[in-house]
């Protein structure tokens, strides 16, 4: 059996199309097949929609959460509900054709437990969002301690004993990427042309989403911003104890060089910023740690229907 987890917000004209090529993947596979639309409460007729989907096809089915949660939890739900031996999850605006499931199937039938798909382009996405990622991806795979594919999203096919892997991780933020990657196991990519949105736009800000992001990666995976702003403390310190030395020899040798005010505004505010920045990084971890230790669950689900 094989799950398809698509988490959806605000998408009442994608369903449809998107369920007319879903459906017609797993009628070339000719497997047993279930699919779980993972909903945060809309203001549109989305749920509505997938309701009357439901009544025609069996195989469909809807988890409802009691509130916005978030496309990171609703994909997690989604995936820890699935009863499939293997679980795929998918957007459901069309930029990630469903057809290629069939590919990540056959191959996953190799022997590896993950398959994801890696953008090899990405069609109706700015230069700069594609300069972000690229940015992005480079300054996590550097400091974190895990290897998270580049040009990669939530698309990819597990098995089931990555889903049970991550049912025991319990982590408040779940990004995905991170957690499939820390998990591990054999994986491999299959390259792709990503399509443009098939209807309506995105709901979520291209600009602080992907920040988030990418720091539910950069903080979640690894702990080398810390060490490398401890390095950075110390190598100013040592800066500022050779400019202090060479301010006391300028005094003994009756030097005046240096200019007294701007030095002095320069130096301050250098130091001012630096100590902010290290604040902000400490107070990232430690709201993570904050987070972990109220134990408040991922999700909270309002309703399932047509599960067992």
């Amino acid at each position: 059996m094989i799950s398809l987890v698509v988490p959806v917000y605000r998408e009442e004209k994608n369903i449809q199309p998107f369920l007319a090529r879903a459906e017609k993947v797993f009628e070339s596979l000719g497997q047993p097949y279930e699919i779980i639309f993972a909903l945060d409460p809309s203001p549109d007729r989305t749920a509505d929609v997938i309701k009357q989907e439901i009544i025609r096809n069996p195989s469909i089915k809807l988890m409802l959460f009691s509130r916005r949660f978030g496309q990171p939890a609703a994909t997690i739900a989604g995936i820890l509900a699935a009863k499939g031996d293997y679980c795929a999850v998918i957007d459901v605006d069309l930029q990630d054709p469903p057809e290629l499931i069939k590919t990540l199937f056959d191959k996953a039938k190799e022997g590896f437990d993950v398959v994801y798909a890696q953008r090899r382009t990405r069609a109706g996405e700015t230069w700069m969002k594609r300069v972000i990622s690229h940015v992005g991806y480079s300054i996590i795979n550097a400091l974190s301690d895990v290897d998270i594919p580049r040009n990669t999203g939530d698309f990819r096919l597990m098995s089931r004993r990555v889903i049970e892997e991550l049912r025991g991780l319990h982590e408040t933020h779940g990004f995905l990427r991170g957690l499939v990657a820390f998990v591990g196991f054999p994986q491999t990519a299959i390259q792709y042309d990503r399509d443009a949105r098939f209807s309506g736009t995105g709901h979520y800000n291209r600009l602080t989403g992907s920040f988030k992001i990418g720091l539910n990666g950069l903080i979640g995976f690894g702990s080398k911003p810390l060490f490398m702003m401890s390095m950075t403390g110390f190598a100013l310190a040592g800066f500022s104890f050779l400019l202090g030395f060479w301010y006391v020899v300028q005094k003994l040798m009756g030097i005046n060089l240096t200019p007294g005010l701007s030095t002095t505004v320069l130096v301050v505010s250098f130091f001012a910023g630096v100590q902010l920045l290290g604040l902000g990084l400490i107070g990232e971890y430690v709201g993570r740690i904050y987070d972990e230790v109220k134990r408040r669950p991922m999700y909270i689900v309002d309703e399932k229907i047509n599960f067992d």
